[in-house]
């Protein structure tokens, strides 16, 4: 590996550990039963955010804007289209039913529900459906644009228990912001809402890949 890739990698974490140190000594209570956890995800080496309770789980952990750069300029974009998404705030998202553990019920989301909250101004997610409407508005071929859509985490599913699943969410926000996402979900009868505060979009910035162990 480059050594001065190595060096910045290095200072790079660090400096992410040091933000999220006061997060990482305890479970914040988000509510009686839901907890938010947040430190560094040891497969991607990226910080995340994570809300859970007794049926669920969900995960959102930061992509570099590099890495999706890469990821869609592999599946067909253009460079011009590969920044568009580079540019918008990504996140690896994995949400599971865990009420096979205790109480087993269907858990059932939509995107279009949550609220994403910076510096007081509400706003949605970046669905599915709203980037096919702009990649048919801008050409982009229909391949890439498949690979996109299964790329991305489905704007709305059920999960019976112990399903889960994975994807890219998008948040419309510049690399660096910092936010907060109300979380909507239904299971066991009624709806659930928790707010994670102070998620924060990975900055804009070249690390190289870790060296083999």
């Amino acid at each position: 590996m480059n050594f001065r890739h190595d060096i910045f990698r290095s200072a790079l974490l660090g400096a992410i550990r040091s933000g999220l140190a006061v997060l990482l000594s305890a479970a914040v209570t988000l509510s009686a039963a839901a907890t938010l956890s947040t430190g560094i995800d040891a497969q991607a080496q990226l910080p995340y955010w994570e809300i859970s309770d007794a049926s669920m789980s969900l995960r959102l952990v930061q992509r570099l804007p590099d890495q999706t750069r890469g990821f869609f300029t592999a599946r067909g974009f253009s460079a011009v289209h590969s920044e568009i998404v580079a540019q918008s705030c990504v996140f690896q998202t994995v949400f599971k039913n865990e009420s096979q553990h205790a109480t087993p019920s269907p858990l059932e989301y939509d995107l279009r529900e949550w609220a994403v909250s910076v510096a007081g101004a509400a706003q949605g997610l970046k669905t599915r459906e709203d980037w096919k409407a702009q990649w048919q508005r801008l050409g982009v071929a229909l391949p890439a644009q498949l690979a996109f859509e299964w790329s991305l985490y489905p704007t709305q599913q059920v999960y019976q228990a112990g399903d889960y699943n994975w994807g890219m969410s998008t948040f419309n926000l510049k690399p660096g912001t910092a936010f907060d996402l109300k979380v909507v979900w239904r299971q066991h009868g009624r709806a659930h809402a928790e707010t994670i505060h102070g998620i924060r979009c990975a900055p804009d910035v070249e690390v190289a890949p870790a060296a083999p162990q």
